[in-house]
């Protein structure tokens, strides 16, 4: 498939769901389950930062079940990008040509990742959005909704990133896209992790597709989402815009 008559798209490969986890011990079996429920082939990586619930052991139990589940073990709590990060290297490293985030909780539902590989078969990155028509979130309050949009038009502005949802964790990357993204250089480890790969592959020129999704409010477990890692996204974007605009007086 082309796009724009211009870009030859090869074939997908294999896919692998990445999901982070810490304290997820009453998401992580029906998360895994509904995964290979929509998309039988596809693979699955539990990327565990040690967590104190059992999340870890209970993920090692569906691995030894499951020959396409598998568990990567880390340390410690260090943040939504290192353990996303991680897990795009183990990808890498054993040969998937496609690599999906997801979260653990459901919010991000597994019926709908047919759809994203669909769409990327003519892209580089597919984004599962709220923000486009079609789009929409479920159980939320009325202040987190407004905080979500604010945040996705204020990163939007100030990064000129031509993305409604810039700030959604639900996408699926070919491999290629993730190795041309310069991750080595990826600092940001909450949610600002999202943005930065959203403004990363704007830039390196990949066509990035939005396709809408109903986001559904965890019913299990604690929110991650804390102070400290919006002020962290709202100062880090705030000096990628200051370095985007200084970069665009430069070239005039």
């Amino acid at each position: 498939m082309t796009d724009g008559g211009q870009r030859q798209y090869g074939p997908l490969g294999t896919t692998l769901v990445i999901i982070p986890t810490y304290n997820e011990a009453e998401n992580i079996k029906p998360i895994v389950s509904r995964v290979r429920s929509a998309v039988p082939e596809a693979h699955v990586l539990v990327a565990d930062d040690n967590s104190p619930d059992g999340t870890g052991k209970l993920a090692d139990e569906l691995a030894a079940e499951d020959e396409q589940v598998h568990v990567l073990h880390r340390k410690g709590k260090e943040g939504l990008g290192a353990a996303y990060l991680a897990g795009f290297q183990w990808g890498m490293d054993n040969g998937y040509g496609v690599l999906v985030e997801m979260d653990a909780d459901g919010s991000h539902r597994p019926e709908e990742l047919p759809r994203l590989l669909t769409a990327l078969k003519g892209a580089d990155l597919v984004l599962g959005s709220r923000w486009v028509p079609g789009g929409r979130v479920v159980n939320w309050p009325k202040r987190r909704e407004f905080l979500s949009r604010g945040a996705s038009a204020y990163s939007r502005a100030l990064l000129d990133v031509p993305i409604r949802d810039v700030t959604g964790g639900y996408r699926a990357f070919r491999v290629e896209t993730l190795q041309g993204l310069g991750l080595e250089e990826v600092a940001s480890a909450g949610y600002c992790f999202q943005v930065d790969l959203a403004r990363r592959a704007v830039r390196a020129g990949f066509h990035v597709v939005e396709v809408p999704i109903t986001f559904v409010d965890r019913e299990h477990g604690d929110s991650k989402m804390s102070r400290d890692i919006m002020v962290e996204a709202l100062w880090r974007i705030t000096a990628w815009g200051i370095d985007t605009r200084v970069s665009k007086m430069r070239r005039r």
